[in-house]
């Protein structure tokens, strides 16, 4: 029993130990083992007269560093051909193990360069190895410039209070860099400006590499009095002998905007201390869609009593008739008789509009005749008092 138990558990363990079967080793790529000297773009085309940047790289794969002399073959009398490293000329380069090292080769191309195509051999020379990367150079006469323009949002909807942003991508799909002239072409009295992508500099031009694209935002301001409606705008971009067209849209909502004012355009009013007077109110609405849900408030000196009747009113139309409410205003009893200018307030979702309204107050006309009587009294006490021991 104790000899098959043990007969079973060596068994077990030979079959853990023994490798993994044809599938498992089909999935585990070999590995890659030797020097490369690589490039994005073997094969080219560029024009007379000017400067372009191969990028290299040398690559160690699981070998010992080793030290490597660099060399260039083929290149055309005239022509300036440069190897840097690290931004200087270098004419050799180590590479670690598992690790690359990025290098470029400038080529000086003079303008009397002849057409066609010229083939350079960068060289790297080891001690043991030597590699070679052939590259295929293109002379031909410059691309017509060429830019496209694109929003991220063409179409924005917003109130006239709103600020509409919009993201620009404008591409350099030339053969060079290019400084891009930006354009916006907007209804009269809409501020049009562009700015940094994130940030608040406003910009009129912007340099773009070729082959690169860049991102700015267009910011548009409508006018506050502008009707709900949906506002084209036509955006530009120039450069030398190339542009680009795009159209972006405002949805331009309708907005209420508020103000208060007294019956006949009167903002003034009497009221007597203790009394309650009533006070009419106009809350007039003449913007481009209906005010919903406006409240009345005020702000009044310290002892002061006033209601709104209504104190809200559930829609006011655009472009309509006033709408009327009764303000009831109460001085205190020992308010001193004057001018008083409360504040009225009237608010709807955020437009809100106030006024202030002058309030003559006067005294009670008992506290005048019980003054006039008091007076009369000292008098008459003074007069006979004279009387009486004037005569001592």
């Amino acid at each position: 029993m104790r000899l098959a138990l043990r007969t079973a558990l060596v068994s077990a363990c030979l079959l853990a130990l023994l490798p993994a079967g044809p599938a498992t080793a089909q999935e585990t790529p070999p590995p890659v083992k030797g020097m490369f000297l690589l490039t994005d773009y073997p094969a080219m085309t560029v024009r007379p007269g000017s400067t372009t940047t191969v990028n290299l790289r040398l690559r160690n794969y699981a070998l010992p560093p080793e030290r490597f002399a660099f060399s260039i073959n083929g290149a055309p009398q005239g022509w300036t051909v440069t190897l840097l490293g690290g931004g200087q000329p270098a004419a050799a380069a180590m590479v670690s193990t598992n690790d690359s090292t990025t290098l470029q080769l400038r080529l000086d191309v003079p303008e009397n360069a002849a057409m066609g195509t010229q083939n350079l051999t960068v060289v790297a020379k080891g001690a043991s190895t030597e590699l070679t990367l052939p590259i295929a150079v293109t002379l031909a006469k410059d691309l017509p410039a060429k830019l496209s323009i694109k929003a991220q949002l063409p179409s924005i909807r917003g109130n006239a209070k709103s600020s509409f942003e919009y993201q620009m991508d404008i591409k350099n799909d030339s053969g060079r860099n290019l400084v891009v002239a930006l354009g916006a072409q907007a209804p009269q009295n809409f501020e049009a400006t562009f700015t940094e992508q994130y940030g608040s500099t406003e910009l009129n031009s912007i340099p773009i590499e070729a082959g690169q694209s860049k991102t700015v935002k267009l910011k548009i301001r409508p006018p506050s009095t502008v009707a709900a409606n949906r506002y084209p705008v036509s955006v530009k971009a120039t450069a030398e002998d190339a542009s680009a067209d795009a159209t972006v849209a405002l949805e331009v909502t309708g907005s209420p905007r508020l103000s208060l004012s007294g019956r006949d355009g009167v903002l003034s009013g009497r009221a007597e201390a203790g009394k309650e007077t009533s006070i009419p109110l106009l809350i007039t609405n003449s913007g481009t869609a209906p005010a919903d849900e406006v409240e009345l408030s005020s702000s009044a000196p310290s002892g002061w009593k006033i209601e709104f009747d209504p104190k809200t009113v559930d829609r006011i139309p655009q472009g309509g008739q006033p709408k009327e409410v009764q303000v009831r205003v109460t001085p205190p009893e020992k308010a001193i008789a004057g001018d008083y200018a409360p504040t009225f307030n009237v608010n709807s979702r955020g437009e809100s509009a106030s006024t202030q309204f002058r309030v003559a107050v006067g005294t009670s006309t008992m506290w005048g005749i019980a003054g006039a009587g008091i007076i009369a009294i000292a008098l008459l006490i003074m007069v006979g008092a004279v009387a009486r021991f004037g005569r001592r």
